[in-house]
């Protein structure tokens, strides 16, 4: 790959969509499930040829990916919804414009909120949907800074959703229901992994009505958008330091990993069940500097490391005309960041699979009603006037989320370069 252009700028439009990214992150040239699609293919062609499929946060990066996946099983029609409107124009140009159309069938772009009214709308007026897969979240613990943010998080993630599920069940949809979790779900110290694990419960509660209903938790996705792995890319381009919290290793999937995970779990897990990759920790956990240190020899460029940020943010030029570029080593000490990644929470045990590199665990059910906390938190997104701390929405939350024990340092990922 090549850093600069002739003109100093990063060319980060061809880094974006180069395959060498996934490889770096991953280490891998070839995907760990590739085997499981051929296997099933049967399960998921029974799933999705021919179907009706109805998806939420479809531009989302886990969402297009999948989506990309989709269309070669030929459904009869896929209709997307997201708020992102042009992100939407981007997928449909995106998928419209290659050498081969990845179009099939009847392909419909909704700009909604998959939680508003123009939802129900569509849905009370719609033929049923065979199979909905669900990717809309706020899914970075960046949205639990303050109290606006975390309510607007768990309105996204928990309100809309309950509303939602009451909706598919009102009008016949969702004969197969997926939805995306998050590793962050399992024995959560965050507010936004509790919530994965709140809309987890909302999600498996709709299961006893006859539908087939999966998730997925699975590690982070290369270069996905909002992540760290993408701000390098853009700190590249604007001539800024790379930052990296010290001593934390991820587990990483490609984009094209994640959608045959999603694809997977969605047409041919058993329901009732959650899967994870089975990532050994020796072999696929990745420090994050190594990806850095990575991106910047791929690109010619040796790391120059730094522990304060005035320093890191003035070196870049200098730094540049040597052949090397800083990289700024952050602690981890903003709330609800967890040092470690696990799939499986202290109240769940793992169940056998018919995939050879997907884990499986049988849903959970809170301990208690969800009612109460679900009534409180329509009660915060709905009343303004209300006094509140995120030490009283985390206690609501716990209240239904064993094992969540947040951590609060006073410190968000805003504060951070």
């Amino acid at each position: 790959m090549k850093a600069f252009s002739g003109n100093g700028l990063m060319d980060t439009a061809s880094l974006f969509f180069n395959p060498e990214l996934s490889r770096l992150t991953t280490g891998r040239t070839t995907s760990l499930f590739a085997e499981d699609i051929k296997a099933h293919d049967a399960e998921l062609r029974s799933a999705i040829a021919g179907r009706r499929i109805l998806v939420t946060g479809g531009a989302g990066s886990i969402g297009s990916a999948t989506l990309e996946l989709l269309f070669p099983y030929a459904p009869a029609a896929v209709h997307v919804i997201d708020l992102a409107e042009n992100g939407l124009v981007e997928l449909v140009r995106d998928f419209r414009s290659r050498p081969q159309s990845l179009v099939s069938g009847e392909f419909r772009l909704l700009p909604i909120d998959y939680g508003s009214a123009a939802t129900e709308r569509l849905l009370e007026s719609e033929p049923a949907y065979d199979l909905v897969l669900h990717f809309a979240a706020h899914k970075h613990v960046r949205s639990e800074k303050d109290v606006p943010s975390v309510i607007q998080m768990l309105d996204t993630n928990v309100i809309k959703m309950h509303r939602f599920t009451k909706w598919l069940q009102k009008y016949g949809h969702g004969k197969r229901y997926f939805a995306v979790s998050t590793d962050k779900a399992a024995n959560p110290t965050s507010l936004m992994g509790a919530s994965k694990r709140l809309m987890e419960h909302v999600l498996f509660s709709i299961g006893s009505n006859g539908s087939s209903v999966t998730s997925t938790r699975f590690a982070n996705v290369a270069f996905s958008n909002g992540s760290l792995l993408q701000g390098f890319l853009y700190r590249l381009a604007r001539r800024q330091p790379l930052a990296v919290p010290r001593e934390v290793r991820r587990y990483f999937v490609s984009p094209r990993e994640a959608a045959e995970i999603c694809l997977l779990t969605a047409g041919a897990a058993e329901p009732g069940h959650i899967t994870f990759p089975r990532l050994d920790p020796n072999e696929h956990l990745r420090p994050l500097v190594d990806i850095a240190v990575s991106l910047l020899q791929e690109l010619g460029l040796q790391p120059a490391f730094y522990e304060h940020e005035a320093e890191a943010c003035a070196a870049t030029e200098a730094k540049l005309k040597r052949g090397s570029y800083p990289v700024l080593l952050t602690p981890l000490d903003t709330s609800g960041e967890k040092p470690y990644e696990e799939f499986v929470a202290v109240d769940e045990t793992p169940a056998l699979t018919s995939f050879a590199a997907l884990s499986a665990l049988r849903y959970v059910p809170a301990p208690v009603s969800l009612e109460p906390a679900l009534a409180f938190l329509d009660k915060i997104a709905a009343d303004a006037s209300m006094k509140l701390e995120k030490s009283d929405i985390a206690r609501h939350v716990a209240s239904v989320v064993p094992g969540f024990k947040h951590i609060e340092t006073g410190r968000s990922l805003d504060d951070r370069t």
